[in-house]
Protein backbone atom coordinates (compact mmCIF):
# COMPACT_ATOMS: atom_id res chain seq x y z
CA UNK A 1 0.00 0.00 0.00
CA UNK A 2 1.62 3.02 -1.02
CA UNK A 3 1.83 6.24 1.69
CA UNK A 4 -1.08 7.62 0.02
CA UNK A 5 -3.38 5.14 0.82
CA UNK A 6 -4.59 3.45 4.34
CA UNK A 7 -7.16 0.77 5.38
CA UNK A 8 -9.28 1.59 7.98
CA UNK A 9 -11.17 -1.71 8.07
CA UNK A 10 -13.14 -2.21 4.64
CA UNK A 11 -12.29 1.08 3.89
CA UNK A 12 -9.08 2.23 2.09
CA UNK A 13 -7.96 6.38 2.23
CA UNK A 14 -6.68 7.64 -0.36
CA UNK A 15 -4.37 11.49 0.37
CA UNK A 16 -4.23 13.03 -2.94
CA UNK A 17 -2.27 16.42 -2.62
CA UNK A 18 -2.78 19.30 -4.72
CA UNK A 19 -1.25 22.48 -5.40
CA UNK A 20 -1.76 26.41 -6.92
CA UNK A 21 0.67 27.74 -9.31
CA UNK A 22 2.06 30.60 -6.55
CA UNK A 23 4.86 28.33 -5.18
CA UNK A 24 5.81 25.20 -7.39
CA UNK A 25 9.06 24.79 -5.52
CA UNK A 26 7.82 24.50 -2.31
CA UNK A 27 4.76 22.44 -3.35
CA UNK A 28 7.50 19.66 -4.98
CA UNK A 29 9.45 19.50 -1.89
CA UNK A 30 6.10 18.55 0.36
CA UNK A 31 5.05 15.81 -1.99
CA UNK A 32 8.81 14.38 -2.03
CA UNK A 33 8.44 14.53 1.98
CA UNK A 34 5.49 12.64 1.96
CA UNK A 35 6.51 10.36 -0.72
CA UNK A 36 3.52 11.05 -3.34
CA UNK A 37 2.66 12.70 -6.66
CA UNK A 38 1.03 16.02 -6.98
CA UNK A 39 -2.42 15.56 -8.24
CA UNK A 40 -2.07 16.73 -12.04
CA UNK A 41 -4.54 19.55 -13.26
CA UNK A 42 -5.80 21.74 -16.06
CA UNK A 43 -5.14 25.63 -15.10
CA UNK A 44 -5.54 28.41 -17.50
CA UNK A 45 -6.69 32.08 -17.82
CA UNK A 46 -9.65 32.76 -20.21
CA UNK A 47 -9.20 36.19 -22.38
CA UNK A 48 -11.02 38.29 -20.15
CA UNK A 49 -8.86 37.35 -16.88
CA UNK A 50 -10.83 34.60 -15.21
CA UNK A 51 -9.46 31.28 -13.91
CA UNK A 52 -9.73 28.11 -14.94
CA UNK A 53 -8.79 24.52 -13.07
CA UNK A 54 -9.36 20.72 -14.17
CA UNK A 55 -8.54 17.85 -11.82
CA UNK A 56 -7.31 15.25 -14.51
CA UNK A 57 -7.61 12.29 -11.71
CA UNK A 58 -10.76 11.00 -10.40
CA UNK A 59 -10.70 12.61 -6.63
CA UNK A 60 -14.46 11.29 -5.67
CA UNK A 61 -13.94 9.84 -1.43
CA UNK A 62 -10.55 10.95 -1.54
CA UNK A 63 -8.95 13.40 1.50
CA UNK A 64 -7.47 16.29 -0.77
CA UNK A 65 -4.77 18.67 0.56
CA UNK A 66 -5.00 22.00 -1.37
CA UNK A 67 -1.58 23.89 -0.95
CA UNK A 68 -1.43 27.60 -1.87
CA UNK A 69 0.95 29.99 -0.98
CA UNK A 70 -0.60 33.59 -0.86
CA UNK A 71 2.36 35.48 -2.75
CA UNK A 72 2.21 38.07 -5.56
CA UNK A 73 -0.27 39.09 -6.93
CA UNK A 74 -2.37 37.72 -3.93
CA UNK A 75 -5.76 37.59 -5.61
CA UNK A 76 -5.10 35.73 -8.70
CA UNK A 77 -3.91 32.98 -6.18
CA UNK A 78 -6.47 33.20 -3.67
CA UNK A 79 -8.81 33.36 -6.11
CA UNK A 80 -7.24 29.56 -7.66
CA UNK A 81 -7.60 28.37 -4.60
CA UNK A 82 -11.46 28.89 -3.88
CA UNK A 83 -11.94 27.33 -6.96
CA UNK A 84 -9.45 24.12 -7.04
CA UNK A 85 -11.80 23.72 -3.24
CA UNK A 86 -14.98 23.88 -5.06
CA UNK A 87 -13.78 21.07 -7.86
CA UNK A 88 -12.65 19.06 -5.33
CA UNK A 89 -16.27 19.22 -3.48
CA UNK A 90 -18.27 19.19 -6.76
CA UNK A 91 -16.27 16.37 -7.96
CA UNK A 92 -16.98 14.43 -4.04
CA UNK A 93 -13.50 14.73 -2.43
CA UNK A 94 -14.70 13.31 0.86
CA UNK A 95 -12.52 15.97 2.85
CA UNK A 96 -10.66 19.28 1.82
CA UNK A 97 -8.05 20.41 3.46
CA UNK A 98 -6.38 23.63 2.39
CA UNK A 99 -2.50 24.77 3.46
CA UNK A 100 -2.34 28.00 3.41
CA UNK A 101 1.83 28.74 4.78
CA UNK A 102 1.13 32.44 4.40
CA UNK A 103 -2.97 33.38 5.63
CA UNK A 104 -3.54 36.07 3.26
CA UNK A 105 -4.94 39.38 4.29
CA UNK A 106 -3.78 38.29 8.23
CA UNK A 107 -2.92 41.79 9.05
CA UNK A 108 -6.22 43.07 8.38
CA UNK A 109 -7.54 41.13 11.47
CA UNK A 110 -9.78 44.11 13.50
CA UNK A 111 -11.00 47.82 13.05
CA UNK A 112 -8.32 50.16 13.63
CA UNK A 113 -10.81 52.78 12.46
CA UNK A 114 -14.38 53.61 11.70
CA UNK A 115 -15.90 52.31 8.30
CA UNK A 116 -12.69 49.53 7.81
CA UNK A 117 -13.08 45.85 7.10
CA UNK A 118 -12.04 42.68 8.79
CA UNK A 119 -10.54 41.08 5.48
CA UNK A 120 -8.76 38.19 7.58
CA UNK A 121 -12.49 36.99 8.96
CA UNK A 122 -13.74 37.74 5.00
CA UNK A 123 -10.99 35.00 3.82
CA UNK A 124 -11.95 32.93 6.07
CA UNK A 125 -15.79 32.74 5.34
CA UNK A 126 -15.10 32.43 1.80
CA UNK A 127 -12.96 29.24 2.62
CA UNK A 128 -15.93 27.87 4.47
CA UNK A 129 -18.20 28.69 1.56
CA UNK A 130 -16.01 27.12 -0.60
CA UNK A 131 -16.44 23.87 1.13
CA UNK A 132 -12.97 23.76 3.03
CA UNK A 133 -12.98 22.19 6.13
CA UNK A 134 -9.90 22.52 7.83
CA UNK A 135 -7.22 24.85 7.46
CA UNK A 136 -3.38 24.14 8.07
CA UNK A 137 -1.31 27.38 8.29
CA UNK A 138 2.02 28.77 9.70
CA UNK A 139 2.44 31.94 12.04
CA UNK A 140 -0.26 33.77 11.70
CA UNK A 141 -0.19 37.41 12.43
CA UNK A 142 -2.14 37.07 15.28
CA UNK A 143 -3.24 34.06 16.87
CA UNK A 144 -7.05 35.04 17.22
CA UNK A 145 -7.27 34.71 13.49
CA UNK A 146 -7.64 30.82 13.90
CA UNK A 147 -11.52 32.09 15.31
CA UNK A 148 -12.42 33.15 11.93
CA UNK A 149 -12.57 29.97 10.47
CA UNK A 150 -15.66 27.58 11.69
CA UNK A 151 -13.74 24.59 11.68
CA UNK A 152 -10.36 22.92 12.69
CA UNK A 153 -7.13 25.56 12.16
CA UNK A 154 -3.98 24.12 12.95
CA UNK A 155 -1.64 27.00 13.09
CA UNK A 156 2.07 25.93 13.09
CA UNK A 157 5.17 27.22 14.19
CA UNK A 158 8.09 28.20 12.75
CA UNK A 159 10.02 29.68 15.35
CA UNK A 160 11.50 26.59 16.55
CA UNK A 161 13.04 25.58 13.01
CA UNK A 162 14.68 29.30 12.98
CA UNK A 163 15.97 29.27 16.19
CA UNK A 164 17.78 26.30 15.71
CA UNK A 165 19.44 27.84 12.97
CA UNK A 166 20.27 31.08 15.38
CA UNK A 167 21.39 28.42 17.93
CA UNK A 168 23.67 26.25 15.39
CA UNK A 169 25.56 29.71 13.81
CA UNK A 170 25.82 31.70 16.63
CA UNK A 171 27.08 28.95 19.70
CA UNK A 172 28.11 30.61 23.20
CA UNK A 173 26.97 34.38 21.89
CA UNK A 174 25.54 36.82 24.28
CA UNK A 175 22.32 36.74 22.45
CA UNK A 176 19.01 39.12 23.23
CA UNK A 177 16.14 38.92 21.77
CA UNK A 178 14.77 42.39 20.29
CA UNK A 179 10.71 42.78 19.71
CA UNK A 180 10.92 45.29 16.71
CA UNK A 181 7.68 47.39 18.86
CA UNK A 182 5.65 45.97 22.03
CA UNK A 183 3.04 44.13 19.94
CA UNK A 184 5.92 41.89 19.41
CA UNK A 185 7.03 41.30 23.15
CA UNK A 186 4.92 37.80 23.71
CA UNK A 187 6.52 36.41 20.31
CA UNK A 188 9.66 37.59 21.70
CA UNK A 189 9.51 35.65 24.98
CA UNK A 190 8.54 32.47 23.32
CA UNK A 191 12.07 32.95 21.35
CA UNK A 192 13.80 33.66 24.49
CA UNK A 193 12.70 30.60 26.00
CA UNK A 194 13.29 28.90 22.77
CA UNK A 195 17.14 30.07 22.80
CA UNK A 196 17.81 29.03 26.29
CA UNK A 197 16.32 31.46 28.49
CA UNK A 198 17.60 34.72 26.89
CA UNK A 199 16.65 38.54 27.85
CA UNK A 200 14.69 40.46 25.60
CA UNK A 201 14.62 43.91 25.16
CA UNK A 202 12.15 46.08 22.92
CA UNK A 203 11.88 49.19 20.55
CA UNK A 204 9.24 51.27 22.30
CA UNK A 205 8.67 53.87 19.63
CA UNK A 206 8.39 53.01 16.00
CA UNK A 207 8.75 56.26 15.20
CA UNK A 208 12.70 55.89 16.13
CA UNK A 209 13.31 53.25 13.71
CA UNK A 210 12.95 56.19 10.54
CA UNK A 211 14.27 59.02 12.40
CA UNK A 212 17.75 60.80 10.71
CA UNK A 213 19.29 60.24 13.64
CA UNK A 214 19.70 56.36 14.51
CA UNK A 215 20.60 57.26 18.33
CA UNK A 216 17.38 58.82 19.45
CA UNK A 217 15.91 57.19 22.40
CA UNK A 218 13.57 54.27 22.25
CA UNK A 219 14.86 50.92 23.04
CA UNK A 220 13.81 49.58 26.67
CA UNK A 221 16.89 46.46 27.39
CA UNK A 222 20.28 45.81 27.64
CA UNK A 223 21.66 45.62 24.28
CA UNK A 224 25.55 47.18 24.53
CA UNK A 225 27.93 44.48 23.66
CA UNK A 226 25.29 41.97 22.54
CA UNK A 227 24.18 39.62 19.28
CA UNK A 228 20.16 41.35 18.84
CA UNK A 229 18.07 38.66 17.38
CA UNK A 230 15.26 40.89 16.00
CA UNK A 231 12.21 38.58 15.59
CA UNK A 232 8.90 39.19 13.63
CA UNK A 233 6.07 37.04 11.88
CA UNK A 234 7.11 38.73 8.46
CA UNK A 235 9.14 41.11 6.38
CA UNK A 236 7.38 43.05 3.87
CA UNK A 237 8.90 46.13 3.06
CA UNK A 238 11.80 45.88 5.42
CA UNK A 239 11.81 49.09 7.06
CA UNK A 240 10.91 48.02 10.54
CA UNK A 241 14.21 45.74 10.19
CA UNK A 242 16.32 47.92 8.60
CA UNK A 243 15.35 50.52 11.00
CA UNK A 244 15.81 48.14 13.98
CA UNK A 245 19.37 47.17 12.71
CA UNK A 246 20.17 51.11 12.68
CA UNK A 247 18.98 51.81 15.96
CA UNK A 248 20.54 48.42 17.71
CA UNK A 249 23.78 48.83 16.39
CA UNK A 250 24.02 52.79 17.00
CA UNK A 251 23.28 51.78 20.74
CA UNK A 252 26.28 49.41 20.47
CA UNK A 253 25.19 45.72 19.39
CA UNK A 254 27.92 43.86 18.67
CA UNK A 255 25.69 42.66 15.44
CA UNK A 256 22.32 42.01 14.32
CA UNK A 257 20.29 38.92 13.07
CA UNK A 258 17.05 39.73 11.74
CA UNK A 259 14.36 37.10 11.64
CA UNK A 260 10.86 36.56 10.02
CA UNK A 261 8.74 33.22 9.18
CA UNK A 262 7.46 35.17 5.95
CA UNK A 263 9.72 36.75 3.90
CA UNK A 264 7.31 38.85 1.14
CA UNK A 265 10.01 41.44 0.70
CA UNK A 266 8.11 43.52 -1.18
CA UNK A 267 9.33 46.50 -3.20
CA UNK A 268 12.84 47.73 -2.73
CA UNK A 269 12.82 45.53 0.68
CA UNK A 270 15.61 43.59 -0.50
CA UNK A 271 18.26 46.72 -1.09
CA UNK A 272 17.23 48.28 2.27
CA UNK A 273 17.85 44.98 4.14
CA UNK A 274 21.66 44.60 2.40
CA UNK A 275 22.43 48.08 3.08
CA UNK A 276 21.28 48.49 6.81
CA UNK A 277 24.12 46.70 8.41
CA UNK A 278 22.29 43.41 9.57
CA UNK A 279 24.44 40.49 9.62
CA UNK A 280 21.84 37.70 8.81
CA UNK A 281 18.15 37.86 8.28
CA UNK A 282 16.38 34.44 8.48
CA UNK A 283 13.80 33.16 6.97
CA UNK A 284 11.57 30.57 5.40
CA UNK A 285 10.09 29.26 2.38
CA UNK A 286 6.45 30.39 2.68
CA UNK A 287 6.23 32.10 0.01
CA UNK A 288 8.70 32.31 -3.10
CA UNK A 289 11.57 34.53 -2.82
CA UNK A 290 13.12 35.45 -6.69
CA UNK A 291 16.36 35.45 -7.25
CA UNK A 292 16.14 39.35 -8.05
CA UNK A 293 14.94 39.51 -3.93
CA UNK A 294 18.10 37.57 -2.92
CA UNK A 295 20.90 39.56 -0.89
CA UNK A 296 24.57 38.41 0.34
CA UNK A 297 23.10 38.26 4.10
CA UNK A 298 19.91 36.17 3.32
CA UNK A 299 19.13 32.57 4.47
CA UNK A 300 15.92 30.75 3.39
CA UNK A 301 15.04 27.58 5.33
CA UNK A 302 12.71 25.19 4.18
CA UNK A 303 8.90 24.87 5.76
CA UNK A 304 8.91 21.66 3.75
CA UNK A 305 9.28 18.64 6.35
CA UNK A 306 6.81 20.81 8.81
CA UNK A 307 4.01 21.26 6.39
CA UNK A 308 4.83 17.26 4.80
CA UNK A 309 4.19 16.39 9.09
CA UNK A 310 0.93 17.87 9.45
CA UNK A 311 -0.61 16.66 6.01
CA UNK A 312 0.64 12.88 7.30
CA UNK A 313 -0.91 13.49 10.93
CA UNK A 314 -4.09 14.88 9.36
CA UNK A 315 -4.18 11.75 7.40
CA UNK A 316 -3.36 9.34 9.55
CA UNK A 317 -6.01 11.26 12.19
CA UNK A 318 -3.09 11.70 14.59
CA UNK A 319 -1.88 14.45 16.98
CA UNK A 320 -0.29 17.65 15.78
CA UNK A 321 0.50 19.02 19.26
CA UNK A 322 4.57 18.62 18.87
CA UNK A 323 4.24 21.22 15.71
CA UNK A 324 2.04 23.52 17.42
CA UNK A 325 3.33 23.93 21.04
Amino acid sequence: MTPSTRRTGTVTKRLMFCSGGAHPALAADIATHLGVSLTPRTAHTFANGETFVRFDKSVRGCDAFVFQSSTEPVNTWLLETLIMVDALKRASAKRVTVILPYYPYSRQDKKHRGREPISARLVADLFRTAGTDRIITVDLHTPQTQGFFDGPVDHLFAQPLLAEHIRATHPGAAITVVAPDSGRVRLAERWADLLGGRPIAFIQRRDSLHRQDPGATGIVGDVTGRLCVVVDDMIDTGATMAGASRLLIAHGASGVVATATHAVLSGDAATRLADCGVREVVVTDTVPIPPGKHFPQLTVLSIAELLAQAIHEVFEDGSITNLIG
